[in-house]
């Protein structure tokens, strides 16, 4: 009330993804689980402080684009206007992100919003499905392995990391990951080097860690499946995408855009929806988010 520009962070023990999305749009900018990490917590604070212009008002969409490049990302609610301005302010800083939301809120197309809008724009942005790699395929896979490494190593190949360099990486499902893929991830996050697997030499990468999951990490780390040390290397700045059905003004905007997709898909030029069925629409719980409202109106 007194200074509303002021950076707002939540510290409590008792952390969880619900409590966390009622303090987000009550102001807070970030969110630590106790017991937390001194280095973590004065980079946080650093990042809010370089992130803090001198805005006391919040920007309008328009106002936004005329700035940013979110040209994929639909919507006009005051929540998803905060967040828009929250990754076009961080997105020229190299700070690690994690996004937090259900399954189809469009966790992705933040990712890519803050490659488009990052000093990296013109470099590498590498998408990886953590959820879709096995446990012993993840070396190979992330850093890349040489020829005879195993069984089947008839080439050598490129990791993911590699191909990232001077670019973003996105791990996507990163909640999905079992212990030991963590361990390995920890180190090239901490240090920014890794081994290509069947190789003793060091490789050093630069590259910006966007990470992406659907379950509560902090719940996790509470019950020790998920490394408390791996979340403080990336969630630095933390987003949480609201349901679909938390902004049903949204709604309209978001079919208009896909029936605009379909008519030239389809070749159906007179495509179009009726006002009761628009309503019928916003009226709907949509577990399954923006992905399953573009599934229902293309069938």
């Amino acid at each position: 009330a007194i200074a509303p520009i002021t950076p707002v962070i939540l510290i409590t023990g008792w952390g969880s993804i619900q409590l966390a999305v009622k303090g987000m749009p009550l102001g807070a900018h970030a969110f630590i689980n106790k017991p937390w990490s001194n280095e973590h917590l004065l980079q946080s604070v650093k990042t809010l402080i370089d992130l803090q212009d001198k805005k006391a008002e919040h920007r309008t969409r328009k106002q936004l684009d005329s700035k940013y490049n979110f040209q994929h990302i639909i919507g006009e609610d005051p929540k998803m206007l905060d967040i828009l301005e929250t990754i076009g302010r961080v997105a020229g800083t190299d700070a690690s992100v994690l996004v937090m939301g259900e399954s189809g809120t469009g966790k992705e197309l933040i990712a890519e919003a803050i490659h488009q809008n990052s000093l990296r724009r013109n470099k590498p942005f590498i998408k990886v499905n953590l959820g879709g790699i096995s446990t012993s395929l993840f070396e190979s896979e992330m850093f890349g392995h040489v020829r005879g490494a195993f069984t089947d190593a008839r080439f050598d190949r490129v990791g993911r990391f590699e191909m990232a360099n001077k670019g973003t990486i996105f791990l996507d499902e990163i909640g999905d990951l079992d212990a030991s893929s963590q361990v390995k991830l920890l180190r090239v996050l901490q240090d920014r080097t890794y081994e290509v697997l069947g190789s003793s030499k060091t490789k050093t990468v630069d590259v910006r860690i966007v990470c992406a999951t659907n379950k509560d990490l902090n719940d996790m780390v509470n019950r020790t499946t998920f490394r408390e040390d791996l979340l403080y290397r990336i969630n630095l700045i933390t987003v949480y995408l609201p349901a679909l059905r938390d902004r049903p003004k949204d709604i309209p905007l978001q079919v208009d855009f896909f029936i605009n997709n379909l008519k030239e898909i389809y070749n159906r030029p007179s495509l179009s929806v009726a006002a009761g069925a628009m309503k019928w629409l916003q009226s709907l719980p949509l577990p399954g988010n923006i992905r399953q409202l573009k599934n229902l109106v293309e069938r």
